[in-house]
């Protein structure tokens, strides 16, 4: 669960920017958002999934992975120097999450994504991550530093494509 402690905004600034992993922590800085910064982390990753879309499922899914790993350390540290554990402002796990999901929806023909897909994508990935149905909001609770930030959002892209992937079959 993201934490609503107050810090104050040159805090934010400093982490976001100070260093490479902060700065990636913040999401490119969409995280620094006063305003529903995970929504915003998703809207940017998302528009940072798009070379995703050219790639076999495989490559996308080893970079995602990639991504997993490197943002444990990268979460960890944004969140030590914060002193919060998971300040909404780290949306690593966002971009991470939404490129798990749109790495596995549907395309056309061409390789271009449908744009239906992906704002299906989006609300699923974004109500799973905010509702934090069971085990998500249990281990959001229990699993701390890194791989707790990054393990929820994780979980939630997976239920995203269990429900998307529900969607395709029915309709298809």
């Amino acid at each position: 669960m993201h934490e609503k402690i107050e810090l104050d905004r040159k805090t934010l600034r400093l982490t976001a920017t100070g260093t490479a992993s902060g700065f990636l922590a913040f999401g490119l800085g969409s995280g620094l958002s006063p305003k529903a910064p995970g929504t915003l982390g998703t809207v940017a990753g998302m528009l940072l999934a798009f070379p995703l879309t050219g790639l076999p499922v495989w490559a996308g899914l080893l970079f995602v992975t990639a991504a997993f790993l490197a943002g444990i350390p990268i979460c960890d540290r944004a969140s030590k120097r914060l002193g919060v554990h998971d300040h909404g402002g780290i949306v690593w796990d966002e971009f991470v999450g939404i490129w798990l999901v749109l790495v596995l929806v549907p395309f056309v023909g061409d390789g271009a994504p449908t744009y239906a897909w992906w704002l299906a994508a989006f609300v699923a990935f974004r109500l799973f991550d905010i509702v934090k149905p069971w085990p998500i909001g249990w281990l959001d609770r229990r699993v701390h530093g890194g791989f707790g930030i990054m393990l929820d959002d994780l979980i939630a892209a997976v239920y995203a494509v269990a429900v998307l992937g529900i969607v395709g079959w029915l309709a298809g």
